[in-house]
């Protein structure tokens, strides 16, 4: 418990690599305060964790504000000592397939956008003096997919992550001044139970020909919120096996 009475907020929870998360940072004793579109999952079995959720709606502007007053409850201290945005959305097609610019919906592409892009300068701004009092760190979710055309990953969900990557640069350089770091993370192909058919072909383009595991990408997230990595901000770590050489 070598972080006890640190908390950490999570967007995207409750599987895959948020989950991971979770179970690195309650393994260091840190409180985790989780948020999702849908109430807390029996699925998800870590202590307090019904009473440390918030039920929010991140594709809304107007309802994340009113989640953030619900998220400032739970910090009476008027601290926050991680925020890391997680949650992420790719539509698609009727038949599972990508979609491309040319048949994503409009009302897709701004759903889209608003999970992935707009959701982390939402939540940052509002929780801005809980992450300053901690001298707190800020950790962004974005992918592989930013930085290429993937094969699985639709146009909109790829356009808003290479988005995330450029706005986590502007919220280092913003937040910087004020003790706080921004950085980001661009995980590959990982071993997750959302995983596309076909995944498993890309497996021999990647260097060390392996998916990655969700507690690989926990254990880096970790480490950007933790003091060893108190002179890095603006950074965008690839864990990837080495996919985007």
């Amino acid at each position: 418990m070598a972080d006890s009475g640190k908390t950490l907020i999570l967007t995207g929870a409750s599987r895959g690599i948020g989950h991971a998360t979770v179970k690195r940072f309650g393994a260091a004793g840190w409180r985790i305060i989780t948020v999702s579109r849908h109430p807390f999952s029996e699925d998800c079995p870590w202590e307090h964790g019904e009473e440390d959720h918030v039920q929010l709606d991140l594709s809304r502007q107007e309802t994340i504000q009113e989640g953030i007053a619900s998220l400032k409850s739970k910090l009476p201290d008027g601290r926050l000592d991680a925020l890391i945005n997680n949650a992420g959305i790719s539509p698609k097609g009727p038949d599972g397939g990508r979609l491309s610019t040319m048949n994503t919906a409009p009302e897709d592409w701004y759903s889209v956008f608003n999970v992935n892009l707009f959701a982390p300068v939402w939540l940052a701004r509002g929780l801005f003096d809980e992450l300053k009092a901690a001298k707190g760190a800020v950790v962004n979710v974005t992918s592989i997919a930013g930085s290429r055309v993937h094969p699985f990953a639709g146009s909109a969900y790829s356009t808003s992550k290479a988005a995330l990557a450029a706005l986590t640069r502007e919220m280092a350089a913003d937040l910087g001044p004020h003790g706080i770091r921004v950085n980001a993370i661009a995980p590959g192909e990982i071993d997750t139970a959302i995983l596309s058919p076909g995944t498993e072909k890309m497996i021999e383009d990647i260097p060390l020909h392996r998916l990655g595991r969700p507690e690989e990408v926990a254990a880096t997230i970790y480490f950007l919120c933790s003091p060893q990595a108190s002179y890095v901000t603006g950074a965008e770590v690839h864990i990837n096996g080495g996919q985007h050489v």
